[in-house]
C-alpha cells in the first residue's frame, strides 16, 4: 500500500497534461511497481510463466494485430542462431535492422501503420535479440575453448546453456520494462529467475530512494512545459522575439526534455528494482546494461552489500553536471549506452575516434526512427566531440590548476548548451522545423564547434612549427660545428 500510494503521488503532477497513449505508458509503469514485489516469492519456472504471461497480456492488450511484429523478430533471431551461432551477432544485427525499416514502412505495403507501444517493444527487442545473439556466439567459444585447453573459462556473465526457444519467448517478453526499459541482457534474466532467496534482498529502500525525485521532476515538467510549449518554437510569432529569447528557449525545451526522462527512468528503474531485477552484491561490479564484469566471491562472515546498477539507466546529476559532450552521453539512457558501446561502436568501420563515434550516433539515430531531426541531432555529437578534444589538446592542457577549473566551468556551459542545441532536432523531428529554428539562432553551436576546431589546429599547427623550427637551427647548428672542424683539420 506504501509503495502503491509512494506511486500515485509521484504520477499525479504528470498526468494533466498527458496524452491517452502516454497515461497507459505511465499507468503500466505505475502498476509495475508493486506487481514487482509478488514476482519475489514464486519459484524460478513459476516466474518465468508468470512474467512472460504478463508481458504477452500487456502486449496484446496495447499493439492488437501490431504484436506479430515482434513476434516474427524473435522467430528470425531464433533461427539464425540455429542455423550458425558463428554469425548470429552480425546476422541478427542485420535482421533486426532491416526489419524495423521494414516496421517503419509497412504503410507502404498497404499495411495499418504500428501503434506507439508496438514501437517501444520492438525498439527494445531489437537490442534484446542483437545481445542474445552476442552471448549465444560467446557461449559456444568459451565451450570449445574450455574442451581445448582443459579448463574452465574466466569469461564474467556467460551463459551456462544455449537458450531454447521458450526461453528466448519468455526473455523477450518478460514484463519488467517490457515497454519503458532499461535493456538487460539474457543472462541478467537468468539470473534474476534463479535468485535462490529473492525475500532476502533490497527492495523497499532502494525503491522509494530512486521514486523520491520523480514527483519534483514530474512539477518542474508540468511547470516548463505549460509556460514553453515545443509547439511555439514552429509559429511564425517565435522568430518576431530577440535573438536571446530565441536561444533561451532551447535551453527550457531540453529542461522540459530531461524532466520527462527522468521521471519516466527512475520509476522504470523501481519497476526492475520492486522484482529484484538487476540485484548484485556491489563486489561484482557491475555495469548497467552490462551486469557483474568480475567473479564475485561474498565473505561467508561478512554482510553482503548489493546495488542496482546493472539495470540503472539514468544519472541525472552526472547528466546535468559532468564537463564534456562524451561524458554526458554516458549518463543518459545508461544502458543502451552500453550496448551501442559494446555491439556497435567495436565494429564501425573507421578507425579514428571522431568517425567512430559518428558512425554509432548514426546507428543510434537509426534505431530511435527515420525522422531527420534525429541524424541532424545525433551527427552533430562527433563534431562537438572533435571541438572539446581539440580546446583541450590547445588550451586546457597549457593551463594550471585555477585555469584549468575555469576552464572546465565553460566547457560544461558549452556542453550544456550543445545538448540544449542537439535536443531540438530530437523533439522537432522534421528537416525543415530543425533548420527552422537552427537558423533563428544562426547555427551558433555548428559555428563555435567548428571555430574551435579551427583554432585547436591553428595553435597545433604553430606548435609543429615552432619544433620544426628549432630542429632546422639545431642541425644548422651540427652543419656549422663540422665545418669549422674540417677547417681546423685542415689547417693543421
Amino acid at each position: 500500500m506504501i509503495i502503491l500510494y509512494t506511486v500515485c503521488v509521484c504520477c499525479v503532477p504528470v498526468c494533466r497534461e498527458m496524452s491517452p497513449d502516454e497515461l497507459v505508458y505511465l499507468g503500466i509503469l505505475a502498476a509495475s511497481i508493486p506487481i514487482g514485489f509478488l514476482f519475489r516469492y514464486p519459484s524460478p519456472p513459476v516466474k518465468q510463466g508468470a512474467a512472460l504471461l504478463l508481458g504477452l497480456s500487456i502486449t496484446i492488450a496495447t499493439c492488437q494485430v501490431h504484436a506479430l511484429h515482434s513476434l516474427v523478430t524473435v522467430l528470425g533471431t531464433w533461427i539464425i542462431i540455429k542455423s550458425s551461432w558463428r554469425s548470429a551477432p552480425a546476422l541478427s544485427l542485420a535482421w533486426t535492422f532491416l526489419y524495423l525499416l521494414f516496421f517503419r514502412l509497412v504503410t507502404w505495403f498497404g499495411l495499418p501503420p504500428p501503434t506507439p507501444f508496438a514501437n517501444a517493444i520492438q525498439l527494445l527487442l531489437t537490442l534484446k535479440m542483437v545481445s542474445l545473439a552476442n552471448e549465444v556466439q560467446s557461449f559456444h567459444l568459451e565451450k570449445k575453448q574450455e574442451v581445448s585447453s582443459f579448463s574452465k573459462s574466466p569469461v564474467v556473465g556467460g551463459l551456462s546453456q544455449e537458450p531454447s526457444l521458450y526461453d528466448m519467448i519468455a526473455y523477450s517478453y518478460c514484463y519488467v520494462g517490457i515497454m519503458t526499459g532499461p535493456f538487460f541482457r539474457f543472462q541478467t534474466y537468468v539470473d534474476w529467475l534463479r535468485q535462490p532467496s529473492s525475500l532476502d534482498l533490497p527492495g523497499w529502500v532502494p525503491c522509494m530512494l530512486r521514486l523520491r525525485l520523480v514527483p519534483v521532476y514530474g512539477a518542474l515538467f508540468l511547470t516548463a512545459n505549460m509556460y514553453f510549449p515545443l509547439a511555439y518554437v514552429r509559429t511564425e510569432e517565435f522568430l518576431e522575439h530577440h535573438f536571446f529569447f530565441r536561444l533561451f528557449y532551447m535551453t527550457v525545451v531540453f529542461f522540459v526534455f530531461r524532466m520527462r526522462f527522468y521521471a519516466a527512468w527512475c520509476g522504470a528503474e523501481a519497476g526492475c528494482i520492486s522484482a529484484g531485477l538487476g540485484c548484485y552484491p556491489e563486489g561484482a561490479l557491475s555495469k548497467p546494461g552490462g551486469g557483474p564484469t568480475v567473479n564475485y566471491s561474498p565473505d561467508p562472515e561478512s554482510p553482503v552489500v548489493y546495488d542496482f546498477k546493472t539495470i540503472q539507466n539514468i544519472d541525472p546529476y552526472n547528466t546535468d553536471f559532468c564537463v564534456k559532450v562524451r561524458h554526458g552521453m554516458r549518463y543518459w539512457n545508461m544502458t543502451v549506452q552500453w550496448w551501442l558501446h559494446h555491439y556497435i561502436y567495436p565494429n564501425s568501420p573507421f578507425k579514428a575516434y571522431a568517425l567512430k563515434a559518428g558512425w554509432t550516433m548514426f546507428i543510434s539515430a537509426y534505431w530511435h526512427g527515420l525522422h531527420a531531426g534525429y541524424y541532424l541531432s545525433f551527427l552533430t555529437i562527433p563534431l562537438c566531440i572533435a571541438a572539446e578534444s581539440a580546446m583541450e589538446a590547445s588550451v586546457r592542457a597549457k593551463l594550471g590548476p585555477r585555469g584549468q577549473s575555469a576552464f572546465d566551468w565553460v566547457h560544461w556551459f558549452l556542453k550544456m548548451r550543445a545538448y540544449d542545441y542537439m535536443c531540438m532536432g530530437f523533439v522537432l523531428l522534421k528537416a525543415s522545423d530543425t533548420v527552422h529554428y537552427w537558423t533563428s539562432i544562426y547555427f551558433i553551436i555548428h559555428i563555435i564547434a567548428l571555430a574551435c576546431i579551427l583554432f585547436g589546429r591553428l595553435m597545433k599547427g604553430g606548435k609543429r612549427e615552432r619544433k620544426k623550427s628549432e630542429k632546422e637551427e639545431k642541425i644548422e647548428g651540427e652543419k656549422k660545428e663540422v665545418k669549422q672542424e674540417d677547417v681546423r683539420e685542415k689547417t693543421e
